[in-house]
Order: structure tokens, then sequence, then C-alpha cells
């Protein structure tokens, strides 16, 4: 049985960090961050292939988000630099079917999200 729990949302100031992390129970798969901000759909964020050999982002996060893995530990992480409050919403870890996923359509389990504000 696959359970997912995150950790590590919280309130910070524009320009800060936060780290999320995503312990998955169950096995080892391909892994991905989404967030949900009020009123919008839930969008992806960030993937890693099952070895971490493989990562992806959305457009608007690269170069200041990082998605990284510790098998031994069954973690995944999220490293949040630079943050601008439209980085607000709820952030999901999901297990995914390839690093290619880009909607919920291609999630096959979702943990119970973790908040992330981030004030101007």
């Amino acid at each position: 049985q696959v359970q997912l729990v995150e950790s590590g949302g919280g309130l910070v100031q524009a320009g800060g960090s936060l780290r999320l992390s995503c312990v998955a129970s169950g096995g080892t798969f391909a892994m991905g961050w989404f967030r949900q901000a009020p009123a919008k759909e839930r969008e992806f964020v960030a993937a890693i292939s099952w070895s971490g050999g493989i990562t992806t982002y959305l457009d608007s996060v690269k170069g200041r988000f990082t998605i990284s893995r510790d098998n031994a530990k069954q973690t995944v992480y999220l490293q949040m630099n630079s943050l601008k409050p439209e980085d607000t919403g709820v952030y999901y870890c999901a297990v995914i079917r390839s690093t290619a996923v880009r909607t919920s359509l291609g999630v096959n389990y979702w943990g119970k999200g973790t908040l992330v504000t981030v004030s101007s």
C-alpha cells in the first residue's frame, strides 16, 4: 500500500526559501510535486524519475526550485528558493506514471498536501 506524507510547508516572506519533504512508503516510483492556489486548478510543479537521473520543471519555477530524492530514506524533496507570492498554495506530493506527466491524469497516488504561503 502506497502512502505519501508531506511536510515542510509554512509562511515565508517573498525572496525566502522552504524545503518540502515527502516520505513515500510502498515502493520506489517516479514522483512529482503539484500545487493548487486558491480558486485555481492543481498544476504540475516538478517531477523526478525513480533513480533521480531525470528531473523536469514547470517553466515558472526553473532556476528557483530543485527536486531531489533519497531512496534510502524513501523521501523526495522540493527545495524552493526565491519564493514569490504567486508560489502560494497547497503543495501535493504524488506518485506519477513517468516524468513526462504534466497533469493530474498521470497521477496514481496523492499525498494530503502541505500549505505554502508567501507574503509580499
